[in-house]
């Protein structure tokens, strides 16, 4: 009995100690096995370890099929194409980028632009430069360039440009400044004619002094 004794007193010592001064070096001991088993889940690449445990890194998550932080992430889209890599995307023209761009749609080759109020967003087909009309052709809606000639009111010739047209006059007239009209050119004032010069509407005409006659060149005075 005093044997027995002795081993239940040496028993309660030993236990009053370890939840005296041993508690703080045995207790972390005991947390630690969950805290590996944790870190023991997320195996592989691109794995970042915190105070809170591990989880994938930045740009990564988690595949579906293998658990593993192996399927990146592209923040813009890839659109058509494939993310490869953190904001990285290979597109069907063999490209990489942060993004793809969008194959040309309804809006055609001047693209769409975002109409957003409180109530959300839809694409608007951008509007065309001026001087030109939105035409579908088969290849989609296109801006074709106007011909104002059609309308325009020239006095003379219409002559039809790339987003716009400009009006011409006929020889010995020039344009008025509204760039519409036409009026008579003075042809006089550059003296083509060897004595006197009478101007007429889209012409002139040479005249010589009294003792004079004209020579067969319309101009000189012989």
């Amino acid at each position: 009995p005093s044997v027995m004794l002795a081993e239940l007193l040496f028993q309660a010592a030993c236990v009053s100690l370890l939840l005296s001064g041993g508690q703080g070096r045995v207790y972390p001991g005991r947390k630690k096995p969950p805290s590996f088993a944790v870190e023991r889940r997320r195996v592989g690449p691109h794995v970042c370890f915190s105070g809170f445990g591990s989880g994938c890194c930045p740009g990564w998550m988690l595949s579906p099929g293998s658990g593993q932080c192996t399927l990146p992430l592209c923040s813009f889209g890839c659109g058509s194409g494939l993310c490869i890599a953190p904001n990285l995307c290979s597109c069907p023209d063999g490209e990489q980028g942060i993004t793809c761009p969008e194959p040309p749609g309804a809006c055609g080759e001047y693209g769409c632009d975002l109409s957003c109020n409180q109530g959300g967003c839809q694409e608007v087909a951008r509007v065309c430069p001026l001087g030109f009309s939105m035409v579908e052709t088969p290849n989609g809606i296109r801006c074709t360039d106007i011909n104002e000639c059609l309308s325009a009111a020239c006095e003379g010739l219409c002559v039809n440009t790339e987003g716009g047209f400009v009006c011409e006059c006929g020889p010995g007239m020039q344009l008025s400044a509204d760039r519409h009209s036409c009026q008579d050119t003075d042809e006089c004032q550059a003296t083509p004619c060897q004595h006197r010069c009478k101007n007429s509407i889209g012409s002139y005409r040479c005249s010589c002094r009294p003792g004079y006659h004209l020579h067969g060149n319309r101009h000189s005075c012989v």
